[in-house]
């Protein structure tokens, strides 16, 4: 339960070496720093749009857009083809895949993004995966730190996995698609092909090709 292979295509990130012993894919999260200290060569192959803020320790692919008014902190590695439009805030130890857009007012920090991910407008993604062609409708965030800021525990039915993080945020699988101003609490999991309806506050687990309406009701649309 809670494989890698459960969730994400790893033909879709370059990346794949990150999950090389690794039993449940939120044990990425903590080696994102040091894989990007170890393997990130700063440079940039892609476009500038005016003079957006690129930090040194940054890597950007060919034929990727980056627009004036957006901010690349670092670490960061971005593939090819991307868009980075006005006003994204990329944080430290980020890694994004191909064909990716991350637009206006949405934040990234300490996560990995499959290819062709969309994040376009007014998103927070803190300590997260986003699986192959997953995408946050306007205002969708993903909440990473618990109120009490314990340790996030992953809830499966009477099952409990603790997941040694106190940030966390969620694991989208391959085509989720979360609905417009949906909130996801800390340590959710969304399974392939998935739905979050708008404005839905969720918590816990949402099985593949399933319709998410409130945290105690959900479609299977199998």
């Amino acid at each position: 339960m809670f494989t890698a292979a459960d969730y994400l295509d790893l033909h879709h990130t370059e990346h794949r070496i990150l999950f090389d012993q690794v039993t449940h894919p939120w044990e990425v999260l903590p080696k994102i720093k040091n894989y990007l200290q170890e393997r990130l060569e700063p440079a940039n192959f892609g476009m500038l749009v005016g003079k957006p803020f690129i930090g040194e320790h940054v890597f950007i692919g060919k034929g990727t857009i980056i627009e004036e008014g957006a901010m690349i902190k670092g670490p960061a590695w971005i593939g090819e083809n991307c868009e980075l439009r006005k006003g994204c805030y990329i944080r430290e130890n980020v890694i994004i895949g191909n064909g990716v857009v991350i637009g206006n007012s949405s934040e990234i920090k300490n996560a990995l993004i499959f290819d062709e991910a969309q994040i376009p407008h007014f998103n927070y993604v803190g300590d997260s995966i986003l699986g192959f062609k997953a995408h946050l409708g306007a205002g969708a965030i993903l909440s990473n730190v618990r109120l009490d800021r314990e340790e996030v525990i992953v809830t499966s039915g009477s099952k409990k996995f603790l997941t040694g993080l106190k940030k966390f945020g969620a694991i989208l699988g391959d085509r989720a698609e979360i609905g417009c101003n949906a909130v996801l609490s800390p340590g959710s999991i969304i399974g392939r092909d998935s739905i979050i309806y708008p404005n839905t506050s969720w918590r816990g687990i949402l099985p593949e090709k399933s319709i998410g309406r409130t945290t105690t009701k959900l479609h299977v649309v199998r």
